[in-house]
């Protein structure tokens, strides 16, 4: 296929997919008024979401590699779609729950398929970029998805943005399985030896970064809209333009840093790293920032130039995750990396929420903070180990 075409179609894909999910970010005030919700019930509201992400990572990865993309990418949109159903039929918290795992569950599609067609489909030397612009659609997939939600719900009913997202979802999910063919496999191929990715030293390390980085990014864009009307004391509108905003700019960041990664000279490895350690210090710097803002200006400004960074990470994690496993490994690859960003947000989500509840904001923030800071101790092991020996990286 044109390069050109798959990057457009799994784009798509991926705004598409991250309207549904990150619905239930951008929904987290009305969960609370409607059931009644503390901080840290809304916390496991988002800690349900990402544990059904979780745990299904990895087999979606292996079947990725299995089956090939356009299988799983497809079933999995369809999926998304109908747990953004189940979500907004939620009856009792119980239930909410449920529904916000069932829809990070299918999720788990997204990162494996979307990085295994980059990666088979896209020529060295523009994977890079082409990783960062299909990253955009997660960032803008939150973005609509707070702006749809609640905007909606000032004129109807929360719920409204669900079915327009899972109706957006279906749609595509037949477009994409019509219009997109790839590098689809015959089903021969074996599942990845997650022993041999968990004996490679850089990969390791890059996934206990990713763990900490995580915990930073899915707690901040599933507090930023409650942050924003309790303790700044805006409208839920207002922090769904300031969510929105924040996803602008870490879309900004994607496309930037994935650019920088294919421009810039050196060794691909130590390249990459070296921007993500930049990105890694810039959050942790820039959550003290907010941990110390008081008006709506000074939030909207500092909660922009955060995401540049903290929502900017991800297409440079990847694209350092193909500089340290083979291509035939991307799949089940990708799959462990995004189980370690989310196991980040499986614990820091409710935590935030306890210590906003028990304490204050400030040091909820302040947590985060620390977290990134733990995270560039990793990513300088990136920068320093070797993989081995035998390994044929998917980026070379």
């Amino acid at each position: 296929m044109d390069v050109r075409r798959v990057v457009s179609l799994i784009f798509v894909w991926q705004l598409a997919a991250s309207i549904c999910y990150y619905a239930v970010f951008a929904a987290t005030p009305f969960f609370r008024d409607q059931f009644g919700l503390s901080g840290t019930a809304v916390g496991l509201v988002v800690t349900s979401l990402t544990l059904g992400y979780a745990v299904f990572l990895l087999p979606l990865g292996a079947l990725t590699d299995r089956l090939g993309e356009r299988r799983t990418l497809t079933v999995g949109l369809l999926g998304l779609s109908v747990g953004a159903l189940l979500v907004a039929g939620a009856w009792s918290y119980a239930t909410l729950l449920v529904g916000a795992f069932l829809l990070g569950s299918l999720y788990g599609t997204a990162m494996p398929g979307t990085n295994k067609a980059i990666f088979d489909s896209v020529p060295t030397g523009r994977q890079n970029l082409a990783v960062g612009v299909k990253q955009v659609g997660v960032t803008a997939g939150s973005g609509v998805s707070a702006l749809l939600v609640t905007g909606i719900a000032g004129v109807l009913f929360w719920e409204a943005g669900f079915y327009v997202a899972a109706a957006g979802g279906l749609l595509v999910a037949v477009l994409f399985w019509l219009a997109y063919r790839g590098a689809d496999t015959d089903g021969d191929a074996e599942f990845p030896s997650f022993r041999r990715l968990s004996r490679n030293r850089p990969y390791r390390s890059l996934t206990v970064a990713g763990a900490f980085l995580g915990a930073g990014l899915f707690t901040t864009t599933g507090y930023t809209i409650l942050y924003v009307e309790e303790s700044v004391g805006a409208s839920v509108a207002f922090g769904g333009l300031v969510l929105a905003a924040l996803q602008v700019a870490g879309s900004v960041g994607r496309v930037i840093t994935g650019w920088l990664s294919d421009a810039l000279p050196g060794d691909p490895r130590r390249r990459i790293a070296t921007i993500l350690l930049a990105q890694a210090v810039a959050s942790a710097a820039l959550f003290v920032v907010v941990a110390f803002v008081e008006t709506r200006i000074a939030a909207t400004v500092a909660f922009v130039v955060l995401g540049f960074f903290v929502l900017g990470f991800t297409g440079v994690y990847y694209s350092c995750m193909a500089t340290v496993v083979s291509a035939e490994e991307m799949g089940g690859a990708t799959g462990g990396g995004q189980l370690a960003l989310t196991s980040g947000a499986l614990v820091a989500p409710p935590v935030f929420g306890y210590l906003s509840d028990t304490f204050s904001y400030r040091v909820s923030w302040l947590m985060l903070a620390a977290l990134a800071l733990a995270a560039t101790v990793f990513v300088v092991q990136v920068i320093r180990a070797d993989p081995p020996a035998d390994v044929t990286a998917a980026a070379d």
